[in-house]
């Protein structure tokens, strides 16, 4: 299964989240735009591995279990590297702290559902969440070098990036809390599902 082209790409996402945390810590303009390009190049294969997957029906347990895995190290990592290095505007690290701590939920959420045999489905308004974040990770990381580099240092890359992941955080809470509602609705139907007959619910 490993050898399956959507594995392959998801795994591809992890290995290069070393050489990307490599490239943002070097701080110069060329390392920048490659840490962006590889980041928006991660992102593709994000998209590509699950449309190869339904097209060729190279469905497996095991690249279920990995891509949301990969997504989220790719993500936490970025936002880590990002906040160590004191790369985040406006206020950015309250925004990154809100993300990472909606995707340890969701993922709590996920497992423990998984368990029960529910799925929580991806809502129009995640996608939403997904793009901006992924849109604001990928301007954060190119930053004001990367203007400079290409010629549009007037251009607050930075400070963009900062509006798009606050937007990003805002949408986070929003989604994370239909999550834990949906969650919790599906854990009280099962625990009540479970009480014996003519047993009250306390």
């Amino acid at each position: 299964m490993l050898s399956d082209l959507p594995n392959v790409l998801t795994l591809s996402r992890i290995a290069a989240i070393p050489v990307l945390v490599a490239l943002v810590a070097l701080h110069r303009p060329y390392a920048d735009f490659a840490a962006c390009l590889l980041f928006i190049a991660a992102g593709i294969t994000d998209y590509l591995d699950g449309h190869i997957a339904r097209a060729r029906h190279q469905f497996s347990d095991l690249g279920r279990m990995l891509d949301p895995i990969a997504d989220k190290l790719l993500i936490g990592a970025s936002l880590m590297v990002l906040a160590g290095l004191g790369r985040l505007p406006l206020w950015g690290l309250y925004p990154a702290i809100v993300i990472l701590l909606r995707e340890i939920l969701v993922s709590g959420l996920r497992e423990h559902l998984a368990g029960r045999r529910v799925s929580l489905p991806v809502t129009r308004l995640a996608k939403w969440k997904t793009a901006f974040q992924m849109g604001a990770l990928g301007v954060l990381l190119a930053g004001d070098s990367t203007a400079r580099l290409l010629g549009i240092g007037w251009l607050p890359v930075g400070i963009i990036g900062a509006v798009m992941l606050w937007v990003a955080a805002l949408l986070t809470l929003v989604t994370g809390w239909d999550y834990l509602v949906t969650s919790l609705r599906h854990v009280g139907k099962a625990d009540a599902g479970s009480v014996p007959p003519g047993r009250a619910v306390p």
